[in-house]
């Protein structure tokens, strides 16, 4: 079992159900999903740069990455209807808590002046986007083998109804936000 994902069921979730008043367990909000996204524009030059980028974002995640395709012609950016233009991976169960736990200790403290993420990035449903520059924040990662450096969007899916409750959940991992 996970580090994180034990802590959750041992001492997260009793402390929301207290502290947000819940009569049942099946009420604290909990990690759904956690969906990476990676957006390759230089795929459209040089299509094999996917495969670059696939093997980095494997190594990340532990999962394989899905190629995303482009749904509608572009001329402006000589974009055709399927061409392959990014990856995406989407994280469930053990994975999505093994990932956030490397996320909130490893790679975030590791960010280039880093001060805490940004506490309006909830979308109004309890879910949390955050964007990182660079991949090369992972410990995975052998900068010196970094082939082609890109960033990527981060998409916490939480069960949580409101933000104020994700913010808790949140909080409670030890995710770093910005002090206010």
């Amino acid at each position: 079992m996970s580090r994180l994902l034990k802590e959750y069921r041992e001492k997260i979730r009793p402390y929301l159900m207290k502290e947000l008043g819940y009569k049942n367990i099946m009420e604290v909000p909990r990690i759904e999903k956690i969906v990476i996204n990676v957006g390759v524009g230089e795929a459209v030059q040089d299509p094999k740069i996917l495969d670059v980028i696939a093997q980095d974002l494997a190594v990340i995640t532990g999962q394989k990455p899905q190629i995303r395709r482009a749904r509608k012609s572009v001329a402006a950016f000589h974009l055709r209807k399927g061409m392959p233009i990014g990856l995406k991976v989407t994280l469930r169960g053990k994975r999505a808590y093994d990932f956030l736990d490397r996320l909130i200790n490893f790679a975030l403290p590791r960010v280039r002046d880093f001060r805490g993420t940004k506490r309006n990035s909830f979308d109004g449903r309890g879910n949390y986007n955050l964007g990182l520059q660079e991949h090369t924040v992972f410990p995975e990662i052998d900068i010196d083998k970094v082939k082609k450096v890109f960033g990527m969007d981060i998409a916490i899916v939480t069960t949580a109804e409101t933000d104020e409750e994700a913010m808790k959940l949140l909080e409670a991992f030890g995710f770093p936000f910005e002090r206010r």
